[in-house]
Parts: C-alpha cells; structure tokens; sequence
C-alpha cells in the first residue's frame, strides 16, 4: 500500500477484525458445516447465500459474486474507499494510525471532493456528547429533565439511549467554533443548516444509531409549541430514514435470538419497551414502514410484529407495512394497542407481561386482510368502494404467494371462501390471481447484480483461460511461484484486472522469497478494489475445487510461451493467423493433456 499505509499496519487492522465478527454485526450468522451462513446485504437475498469463513479471514456470496476480506466487506456496506475501510476497522479495534505526510496530502483531496463517513460519525459522537452534557447541565436541562421525569424514563435509559438536549439557537456551532471544531463537518452532517443555524432548537436529542452502534444521525423532540413535534436529521451519506431503524443496535442480539423483531413508531414507545425488560423492540423514525426496513429486518428476524395505533391512520400505515412485509418474504403479524393509547403508556399503565399478552394475540396477515375485505365489502358502500376492497385483497393473496408466504392449502381455501362472498367460481379467480402474480414478478423485479461488484471482463480464448488457470494455482499453491517466475512475468497478462491480481500476488511472492507460503488473507489486503478482491476469492475457490495444481500449471504456462513466442514473431501477421496459432496450440494441449479439464 504505497502512500497509504504501511504492510504491518494493515495486518495488524486485519488481525484485530474477526471478519466472523464484523459482518455478524451487520447480518445474523448461522453455522453451517465449518463456516457461517447469512443473507447478502448486497442484493435482494431470500436464502442465505453469503459464506463467511474464520480459518481464511474471507467472505464470499454465491448469487451476486460479492467476496473478498473483511476490508472489502465494510469498503461495499458502508460505500468507503479502501484506505477509509482501514480507518474504521482500526477505529472499530482502537487502533491509533499515526498519518504520513502523504496520507494526510490524500486525506485533505479526498476530503475536498468527497464526504468521509468516518469524519461524519465522529462528528455525530462528539455532538450527541455535547447534547448529554446540555441535559446533565443543571440549569440548561431543567426542562428536559422534567419531561423525562414525566415520561418515567428512567436515568439508566437516558444514559443507555445516550439522550440529550439541543438549547438555544446557534449554541452548537458557538460551541464548536470555541473549540476549533470543524463547523463544515456539523453543515454535512446535517447538525447545521448552510445558512450556520442549528437545526436542533430546544429539543430533547435521540441520537441514532446503526447496528454496529455508530451515531449516524439524530431526533429531536421538541421541548416548546414548535411546529413540527418531531424532526430527524436530513438524509446524509450516513443517515437515511427510510433505512435506518432505532435501537436496532440495542436490540439485534435479541431479535436474532427470539425470531422476532417487534417494531413501534416512536422513540419513547422503543425505550420504555427496553426499559420494561422487551429488548426485541425497534422504531420507525417518523415515517412508514418502507421496504428499505423490511430489508434490514429480514437479515435478523424470521417474523415481525407491528404494533400500530387503533385508528384509521394507523390501520392504514399498518395495512401499508404489511404489503411491504409480504413483498420482502417477511413473515408479519399486527398488534394494536387501545385507542388512545401508545406502546410507552400502555406499558407504563399495563405492564410487562400485558404488553407481551398484546403481542402474543397479533393476528397474522391473512386474517387482519380478510377482516378488512368482509368489513369493508360487508358494509353499505358503494359498488366502487366494494371493488377496490376485493382489488386489495386479490393484490395481496398474489404478493404472498409470489413471495412463498402462502402454501398451496391456504391459498385453495382462501380462494373458497371468496367464491362464497362475490360469487364468482373459483377458477376465475385463480385465473385472476395468476395474471396478478405474474405482474408482481415483473413490478417487484429489482437489481440483483451488486452496486459495487460488476462481472469483471475476463477475457476471451485460450490465452484469458490460461492467466486465470496460472493464478488460481497460485493462489493456492504458492510454492510454485518458482517454476512460474522462470518462464513469464506480470507484463505477459494481458486482460486488465487479471493483470492486477498478478502484480499483487507476483509482489508478494517475490517479496517472500522461495518455498514462503502466502496466505489468501495476505493477499487480499493488498487489494484495494472490491472487484479485484471478489475476483481473487472466486479465482482461490474454483482453482481449490480443480485441485492437480502442477499439472494444470505446467499447461497454462505452455500456453502463455508459446503465444509470447508467437507474438514476438509475428507482431505484424494478421489477427485470423494468430488465431488459427492459438487454435492449433489449444487441439495440440488437448491431446497431450485428455484429462486437463481446467484447460479445454
């Protein structure tokens, strides 16, 4: 890592990282056969297809091709560049960098052009401290204190929810004028408005974390006649509402364990269920449950509990929330509390053990949709009003079965008893239904290639085959390194990103010196991009699994000569004779070789 970090600091980073530790902190692991098993957070997963292995220090999904080690796991989760992985690894691990002259040099340019997330998030730690001091403050956090006191949270949850209090305006970035704080840094946080006001006035702060328990961004309760009761930070490359979810940090441990998440709207509803011993509990931040929270939720729980409030907004959000569940493949139930009431008071009112009665007696999707198609049809509406109600309906049997959250059993049995109330036979509405799945297949489609690996050109013809077929040798037997480095060099691949894999692991392996043994891990922290770091995993993998390593290395570097020998001959013979040359040079390798498989 020239001009970046030096070989033993990443090491050091690296060794201090269980990658098994770090994506568990992303996504719930489960052991199967020597490694651990989890949804991609990378595409749209509906089955664990992401592999993570402790002996090797690597990740690998086999449905969107993401893999690599555990720098390029938080290099594509969190959208960093490869020297900011290290960064946050090292931060994570409460490793100090000391900062060359050059680093500091690329710091201050990346910093020009780009957003760091790490800056961002240290920022967001040392505001929300700032507001925990404005609450302890005898004077300054009279008001709040009393709120709290009101509300019966207690000191505990104060201090585990780290809450705080915004004062008056412009306090923040006085604050942190005094103390030579970055106040360009509060603007791209979202803490400052660009015209240098606080965007927190008077408000008691709920600072927000994601799941590895970084503050990412803040709500503010307002504390005075303010017109909008709650605000949230704005969208910032850290923080975005409609993909982040409170006290997930807090409660992930318990989600994984239970099977269930339960999810609230508000701030105080998620801390008092934490403070009533009900630690599977999270919150939207303001807005409808999306399908971005429906994602995050499906890598930790198996179901989802809704609690929503008793009235028509509340049915509505939550007949919204289900849809949204259904089209994720997340098994949902809905709760409700009484009219009138919000999860914190009824806790507060009823208890730990009502409230768990409560969630208990959720009904699942299907009866909470077939309430409201009967109630809805079965009342003196109008023939439009009775239409859209079966159209709902009808929309969601399509999604489930879609989605696999319907059996064969259940879907005949609904679709029985709806022939009974709108009369029409039961193979026309199976006939409706079926147009309807196909078209939530094609509207429901989404991206699965992912954001940060796109397939790699590999190159083409006998040549391409035979680089990759050197490297996956050596990625796994890298003791014949000495064989290789008599007959060619880095210069000889041809095909961009093979050529950069071969440079890193040529470096390495010269720098060890004969007979060493590099490792995959080692390897791997030398690439900084996701692509490559993808690509030397699948090239370790497929060449383990091809085995007859010198055998398949003798006729890869066979094939690699004789196209060099043939191309310093023939520079200005056309392309068709060199072909037909690497054609010849293929039949001949296939007869002296029958069995090489990984070469023909």
């Amino acid at each position: 890592m020239p001009g970046t970090f030096d070989n033993s600091l990443i090491n050091q980073v690296q060794q201090a990282n269980d990658i098994v530790d770090v994506i568990g902190e992303h996504i719930a692991l489960t052991k199967k056969g020597m490694e651990m098993a989890g949804l991609c957070p990378f595409h749209d997963d509906h089955r664990p297809s992401m592999y993570v292995n402790s002996v090797k220090q690597i990740f690998k999904c086999f449905a969107c091709g993401a893999g690599g080690s555990v720098f390029t796991f938080v290099q594509m989760r969190e959208n960093l560049t490869f020297p900011q992985a290290i960064e946050r690894l090292a931060e994570r691990a409460g490793i100090k960098i000391a900062y060359s002259g050059q680093r500091i040099a690329d710091r201050k340019k990346t910093n020009a052009t780009d957003i760091d997330p790490n800056k961002l998030a240290k920022v967001n730690a040392w505001t929300a401290k700032y507001f925990q001091e404005n609450l302890a403050d005898e004077q300054k956090g009279k008001q709040a204190r009393d709120y709290i006191a009101e509300r019966q949270i207690t000191l505990e949850s104060v201090k585990k929810w780290q809450i705080g209090l915004a004062v008056s305006q412009n306090d923040l970035i006085k604050t942190a004028k005094a103390k030579n704080a970055a106040t360009d840094l509060l603007i791209k946080a979202g803490l400052v408005t660009a015209q240098n006001h606080d965007r927190f006035v008077n408000r008691l702060m709920f600072p927000i974390a994601d799941v590895t328990g970084r503050v990412i961004g803040f709500g503010g309760r307002t504390l005075d006649a303010a017109d909008a009761k709650y605000i949230n930070s704005p969208t910032t490359p850290l923080f975005d509402k409609s993909n982040s979810l409170y006290g997930l940090d807090q409660a992930r441990h318990q989600i994984v364990s239970s099977g269930v998440a339960v999810v609230v709207e508000g701030y105080t509803d998620c801390i008092m269920a934490h403070q009533f011993g009900c630690s599977n509990v999270v919150a939207t931040l303001g807005t409808s449950f999306t399908a971005g929270h429906g994602r995050i939720l499906r890598r930790y729980a198996k179901k989802v509990v809704l609690i929503f409030d008793n009235d028509i907004a509340g049915v509505e959000a939550a007949n919204r929330a289900m849809d949204v569940c259904l089209s994720q493949r997340i098994d949902i139930e809905l709760a409700s509390v009484p009219e009138g009431k919000d999860p914190c008071d009824f806790l507060l009112a009823e208890g730990k053990e009502r409230f768990e009665e409560l969630l208990n007696d959720a009904v699942d999707v299907f009866n909470f949709k077939w309430s409201r198609l009967t109630e809805r049809f079965g009342s003196d509406r109008t023939l439009v009003d009775s239409k859209a109600a079966i159209e709902e309906f009808l929309q969601t049997i399509a999604t489930a079965i879609w989605s696999g959250n319907l059996s064969a059993i259940d879907r005949g049995l609904i679709v029985n008893r709806l022939s009974r109330i709108i009369g029409l036979d039961a193979k026309e509405i199976n006939a409706e239904l079926c147009k309807r799945i196909a078209r939530v297949a094609r509207t429901a489609g989404y991206n699965t290639k992912n954001q940060k690996v796109q397939n790699a050109d590999l190159g083409e013809g006998l040549f391409a085959i035979a680089q990759r077929e050197v490297l996956e040798v050596l990625l796994n037997k890298p003791n014949l390194f000495e064989l290789v480095k008599q007959k060619i060099t880095v210069e000889v691949f041809d095909v961009p990103i093979l050529r950069q894999t071969a440079a890193i692991l040529f470096g390495l392996l010269n720098a060890a010196g004969p007979g060493a043994d590099v490792s995959l891990t080692s390897v791997l922290a030398e690439a900084e991009s996701v692509e490559v770091s993808s690509l030397i995993v699948e090239l370790s993998q497929a060449g383990e699994e091809k085995g007859n390593f010198q055998y398949r290395l003798t006729g890869a570097l066979d094939v690699m000569q004789r196209y060099q020998l043939q191309r310093k001959k023939s520079e200005l013979r056309p392309i068709d004779d060199q072909t037909q040359f690497l054609r010849r040079v293929c039949e001949n390798i296939g007869k002296q070789n029958p069995h090489n498989v990984g070469m023909v």
